[in-house]
């Protein structure tokens, strides 16, 4: 069972400043793909747009209404999505959620800072939140 100072823990520094930085706030005017996710547990939501060039995210913008573990999650997303494939975005989501689920590592570069969110593990609630950037990217570059 996890106690209060867990959570505390949790809640680092380096995740508080990523959360407050998130990148690419600003919606795409006309995107090629929108995508809304929501983690029905927590009520957070990531809406996000995407333009393609040649296979590869040429633009993007999202809308990040998520906990601070959700919001450092689609910090690190935005600082490295533009120019990823779709395959990419895939491979990055599911080593996250291995990462979360199965004590996998952390996902390969250019999404490895991932790995600040390791602590966030053993508190699965959180998980979904976690995973919302990487979701709604898998569909939006398809």
């Amino acid at each position: 069972m996890s106690t209060d100072g867990d959570l505390i823990k949790l809640y680092s520094g380096q995740i508080l400043a990523l959360a407050a930085d998130i990148p690419h706030l600003e919606r795409l005017e006309a995107p090629d793909a929108t995508v809304k996710k929501r983690s029905p547990l927590c009520g957070s939501t990531i809406t996000v747009d995407v333009d393609m060039e040649d296979g590869k995210v040429a633009a993007f913008g999202h809308d990040v209404k998520a906990c601070a573990l959700g919001q450092a999650a689609a910090s690190v997303v935005g600082s490295n999505i533009i120019g990823r494939t779709h395959a990419e975005v895939v491979q990055a989501r599911d080593q996250l959620k291995s990462m979360l689920k199965e004590n996998g590592p952390a996902p390969d570069a250019p999404f490895d800072d991932l790995k600040i969110l390791l602590p966030a593990r053993d508190y699965r609630n959180r998980h979904a939140s976690i995973m919302l950037a990487l979701d709604a990217l898998v569909e939006a570059t398809a």
